[in-house]
């Protein structure tokens, strides 16, 4: 399954979450891009996995802890 991770950021913080995205490890999960975007979120992570839980451990656990995230919401397609 494929989603996609829009990210609201603290000001200025947003080319540094997306560097950390990067370096985000998992077996389970595959970062298949992340970008700085404008409008209303600050930057968009697309992400392939093979089950719900799986997606949904790595929003809350990884991204969501990286410092300057102040909201997710992910779509999954």
């Amino acid at each position: 399954m494929r989603a996609y991770v829009l990210i609201e950021a603290a000001v200025g913080t947003s080319n540094s979450i997306v560097s950390g995205i990067g370096n985000l490890a998992s077996d389970d999960v595959k970062l298949v891009s992340a970008d700085v975007v404008t409008g209303p979120y600050d930057a968009i992570v697309m992400l392939e996995a093979n089950d719900l839980d799986q997606l949904a451990r790595f929003v809350t656990d990884k991204v969501q802890a990286i410092n300057g995230v102040q909201r997710t919401l992910t779509c999954v397609a």
